[in-house]
């Protein structure tokens, strides 16, 4: 049995469409099953609720060989850290008292950094690492950058002006990831039951790329012009309280990019392993052109 939580989330999602692929049984933790597709529903064991409910997780795990955690993002939240630990910890307590075997759960890079701990939102998924880990279950966390489809969020200045915005200086080679990527990097891990303690795996993607470089192939694909602009952490953490953010949550993410522009995502060394396929480039052509001029 493997548990998928977040199962209608951008990664969630694509994890459970690749598990459904399988023969093995799955259930899912839903706050809203009506959001699934039919023919999901058709396929899955529903158990509806949030999985900081230990009520709704004991009820989950029960059986559990295999989970697939993430910690949805709280934009109200009042305290960043508490909204990954707190969240986890019925769940680490469903995991020791349910005999979960594996978990496997999205986090991030950074890691014995010297800006580890003061990455904001980064900071509290490293934490959350640590509190699952603590339970003894055999554990992999999946270590990321930023993602590609983060920039799903500026669709309508791309469309509209030609220009995406971030307080990160246009010229600094960052690696990211796609979200197709890491959601089949999870779902390979949680068909194979064949590993077992508890380690990192880094998913890079295939490039170092500048947001200027980002611009630049955005431009060719999308057959418009398009340009970066760096804007201030002031306006970025601005732009999160205009749209209804705690500020907790908005400083959190200042923090968190403060700190990968102090070399948080690039200390981890790229590997055949931790390279995955999707370039930046296809998954403009495949995510972002449909998105802008669809």
């Amino acid at each position: 049995m493997i548990v998928v939580t977040t199962p209608t989330g951008s990664i969630g999602h694509q994890v459970l469409e690749t598990l459904l692929g399988s023969d093995e049984p799955i259930r899912v933790i839903a706050r809203d099953p009506s959001r699934l597709p039919s023919h999901t529903r058709e396929r899955v064991e529903v158990v509806q609720g949030s999985h900081s409910d230990i009520g709704v997780v004991n009820k989950a795990f029960a059986g559990a060989d295999a989970v697939f955690w993430l910690v949805p993002p709280n934009v109200h939240a009042e305290n960043v850290g508490a909204a990954y630990v707190d969240f986890s910890r019925p769940a680490c307590d469903a995991i020791k008292s349910r005999g979960v075997k594996r978990v496997v759960a999205v986090s991030a890079l950074g890691r014995g950094t010297a800006v580890a701990g003061k990455a904001g939102h980064v900071s509290a998924s490293l934490a959350m690492d640590d509190l699952i880990a603590s339970t003894g279950v055999s554990y992999r966390a999946l270590t990321m950058p930023s993602f590609m489809d983060n920039i799903l969020r500026q669709v309508v200045p791309i469309r509209s002006q030609g220009m995406f915005f971030w307080p990160i200086s246009g010229n600094r080679k960052l690696p990211t990831c796609a979200t197709r990527d890491i959601a089949a990097a999870a779902a390979k891990l949680l068909l194979d039951p064949t590993w077992s303690g508890q380690d990192c795996v880094p998913i890079l993607g295939p490039e170092d790329l500048s947001f200027n470089d980002m611009a630049q192939i955005m431009s060719q694909v999308l057959g418009k012009p398009v340009r970066f602009e760096q804007i201030s952490f002031e306006a970025f953490r601005a732009g999160f309280i205009e749209r209804g953010s705690s500020e907790a949550f908005a400083q959190g993410m200042v923090d968190m990019l403060e700190a990968k522009n102090e070399d948080l995502d690039t200390a981890e060394p790229r590997t055949p392993q931790s390279t995955t396929p999707t370039s930046f480039r296809q998954w403009c052509q495949d995510i972002l052109k449909p998105a802008v001029l669809g």
